[in-house]
Formats: C-alpha cells, sequence, structure tokens
C-alpha cells in the first residue's frame, strides 16, 4: 500500500520535458494587417508622399480678360478688349529642392509606421505571454487539486483504518476548496486577457487565442542585439531624416529668395476705324510679354531661413534624447532579463528541494501516520514556487520582447 501510494504521488507531481515556444506569425500578420493604429501610420505617410507633387509643380498660369468700357483709341482703330496670359517660373533648383524636403519628410513618416508596426508587434508580445501564463497558472492549480485528492484518499483511507485523523481530512478538504476557488478566479480573468489581445488584432473579443507549446528561458550573450539599438532605430532614422528634410528646405528657402521668371502673351482686340482707310486696319494686337518678380522685402526669407536651421537643430538635440532614451531603456531591459533568469534558477532549486522535502514527508506520513499537516504545508509551499516559476517566465519573454522592440527586430 505505501508503495502504491509513493508511486502515485510520484506520477502526479514529476513535470515533463519543454520546449521553446515562440507566438506564432500569423497573430503578428493580423495585427499587421488590421490594427487600426498602424493602419493610421501608414495612412499618414501615404498622404506625405501626395506632398511631393504638390511641391515640384509649377504655379498655375494666370488668365485675366479686361473689357475697355471706354474703348482706347489707336491708329489702327479702337482697343475693344484684352486677354493675357501668364506663366510664372521659380528659380532654378527650387521645385528640386522643394521636393527633396517633401520626400524626406515622407521617408520620415513610413520610419514613424516601422515604429508603429514594432510597438504594435512588442504589445501583441506583452498581450500574448499573459495568456500563457494564465493557461500556466490553471493547469498547476488543476494539478494540485489531483494531488489534494489523492491526499484526501489517502487521509479518509487512514482515518477509516484508525491510523489517521478526521481532521487530516477536513484540512485537505479546505485546501480544495481553497483551489477551486482559485481556478474559477483564473477563469474569470481570462476574458479581460482575451480583450486585449484581439483588439490589438482588431478582431472579436472572444475570439480563441492558440496557446499550445510551454515555454524555457535561455541565456542570451552579453550585449544581446545591442549593436542595433542605435544603428537600426526608426526613431532615429527618422530624425535623421528630418534634419536632411530641413537642409533641403533652407536650400528651397534660398532659392525662393531669388527672382521669379515669368512669361505671358498680351492678345487685345481692336476695332476698324470708320473715319479713314489705312493698311491693318482694325488689326489685333499680339504682344509676348516677360516679368520679373523682385524679391527687395527680405526678412520672411530670413525668418524662414532661421527656422529652418533652429528646426534642425531641435531635431538633433531630439535625436540625442531618444538615444540617451534608448541605452537607459535597453539596460533596464537587460537587467529585467537577467533578473527573471535568476528568479528562475532560485524557483528551480526551490522546487526541486521542496519536491524531495513532499517526497520525504509524505514517506514518513505513510510510515506514522503523522505530520499530515506538515506535508500539506510542503505542497502549499511547492505550489506557490511553481506559480511564481510561470510569472517569472512570463516576465522573462516580455523583458525579451521588449529589448527586441528598442533594437528593432524584424519578424
Amino acid at each position: 500500500m505505501k508503495r502504491y501510494i509513493l508511486a502515485l504521488m510520484l506520477a502526479v507531481l514529476i513535470p515533463g520535458s519543454v520546449s521553446l515556444a515562440q507566438i506564432p506569425d500569423d497573430y503578428y500578420k493580423i495585427a499587421a494587417e488590421n490594427n487600426p493604429g498602424l493602419v493610421a501610420a501608414y495612412k499618414e505617410y501615404k498622404a506625405a508622399m501626395q506632398k511631393i507633387p504638390q511641391v515640384t509643380t509649377l504655379p498655375d498660369p494666370q488668365f485675366s480678360f479686361g473689357y475697355f468700357i471706354s474703348p482706347v483709341e489707336t491708329r489702327l482703330g479702337p482697343q475693344r478688349a484684352r486677354f493675357s496670359l501668364t506663366q510664372m517660373f521659380p528659380w532654378f533648383g527650387t521645385l528640386k529642392a522643394q521636393g527633396d524636403a517633401a520626400a524626406l519628410l515622407a521617408e520620415a513618416k513610413f520610419q514613424n509606421f516601422i515604429d508603429v508596426r514594432n510597438k504594435l508587434y512588442y504589445n501583441v508580445s506583452s498581450a500574448y505571454y499573459p495568456l500563457y501564463e494564465l493557461k500556466e497558472l490553471i493547469r498547476i492549480e488543476q494539478e494540485n487539486i489531483r494531488i489534494l485528492e489523492s491526499y484526501k484518499t489517502i487521509a479518509t483511507h487512514k482515518f477509516e483504518n484508525g491510523s489517521g485523523t478526521m481532521v487530516d481530512v477536513l484540512r485537505v478538504e479546505i485546501m480544495l476548496q481553497e483551489a477551486q476557488t482559485n481556478i474559477e478566479i483564473l477563469s474569470n480573468k481570462e476574458r479581460p486577457l482575451l480583450t486585449a489581445f484581439n483588439k490589438l488584432l482588431n478582431r472579436p473579443e472572444d475570439e480563441r487565442v492558440n496557446i499550445t507549446d510551454p515555454l524555457r528561458a535561455e541565456i542570451l550573450s552579453e550585449n544581446f542585439r545591442r549593436d542595433s539599438l542605435i544603428t537600426a532605430n526608426p526613431k532615429l532614422k527618422a530624425l535623421d531624416l528630418k534634419i536632411e528634410a530641413g537642409r533641403a528646405s533652407e536650400l528651397a528657402i534660398q532659392k525662393q529668395g531669388m527672382p521669379r521668371l515669368g512669361v505671358g502673351l498680351d492678345y487685345v482686340i481692336v476695332g476698324e476705324r470708320n473715319d479713314i482707310v489705312i493698311p491693318d486696319n482694325g488689326r489685333d494686337i499680339l504682344m509676348p510679354m516677360v516679368t520679373v518678380s523682385i524679391p527687395i522685402f527680405r526678412s520672411k526669407y530670413k525668418a524662414s531661413a532661421k527656422e529652418a536651421r533652429l528646426t534642425q537643430e531641435s531635431y538633433t538635440y531630439q535625436k540625442q534624447e531618444v538615444a540617451n532614451g534608448l541605452i537607459s531603456e535597453y539596460e533596464l531591459g537587460w537587467f529585467q532579463v537577467q533578473q527573471q533568469l535568476q528568479l528562475l534558477s532560485l524557483y528551480e532549486q526551490q522546487i526541486e528541494t521542496s519536491q524531495q522535502s513532499l517526497n520525504l514527508l509524505f514517506t514518513s506520513y505513510g510510515n506514522s501516520g503523522k505530520e499530515f499537516e506538515e506535508v500539506l504545508r510542503m505542497q502549499q509551499q511547492l505550489l506557490k514556487y511553481k506559480k511564481m516559476s510561470a510569472t517569472a517566465l512570463t516576465q522573462y519573454h516580455i523583458a525579451v520582447e521588449r529589448i527586441n522592440y528598442l533594437t528593432s527586430k524584424t519578424y
């Protein structure tokens, strides 16, 4: 009987092996296609692209019409009406400089879209792993219930044989009720977690999430992905592009301060003279014209150029601030990864030691029928360490995903 009981306990307590799991790529794909925030960022980039043809196109030609209420008499006859058509041309290279600035700003919007996408992937991961943790905590509680039920069977059998007390049975019953309540609470927690995850994918909040493979932690190499922290971050790339756009804008402003040239054509309708016969009587007038704008009011150009330079300086300082923040966040993320690894190692040792202690206590209980309270206490201690290990594993993966976001990992 004792051997049977011990074999039953070991079969329940010894866990199986685990393998590394990843978030299904389908979830990233669904989020990338459906998340409204990401779609909005992409539309913002597409809208910025439409700025390029607006600033690289010549201004509209001007057409004017005038009618002489009192005709102006000329040698060939009275002028009745005038038509004018004029096209202005900016200084050489102005349109190109404006187009370069608009294209660089559009590319900065694209980098912002990339950052929003990476942040979305991180949020998807951060919402997925708590679902895994919840599933694992429920599994641990269910395993605890199976063990407690086996304890109850054994305690009842000993009570019936006169080698145990009814108090032992009641103690197990109390712990079973607590475990059942914990499972109910954990089950109720699933809905808000599902809602948070599914809304990132912009799908119904009660859509099921496929969580099948178990997780494990791995020891990461020193300075894990740190070389990509500054070189690959889209926020820094966007600021670099904005600085370049500021230079292009400054060049465009200089060219806007140069004279603009215009060519035009006037056509005047002339009536015939009735008082005299002359050659070309009533002949209409065709007059080519050249127009030059004279930018003598320089204050607005100077102010615009200074604005462009100050904006470049602002982006330069912003870039330094973002880089400093990335380094700080990376160090904190790396600390959190190492912290969770240390905790996982500690919990693994505590689980192993608690398991050994539990086996010894249970063997002693099987022999003497005493110290059942210590068996239950050690079982609860083991349960606590398993839960803490599941939480640490979840926090480890979230911390790794945070580093992946900071270093702009591509999925």
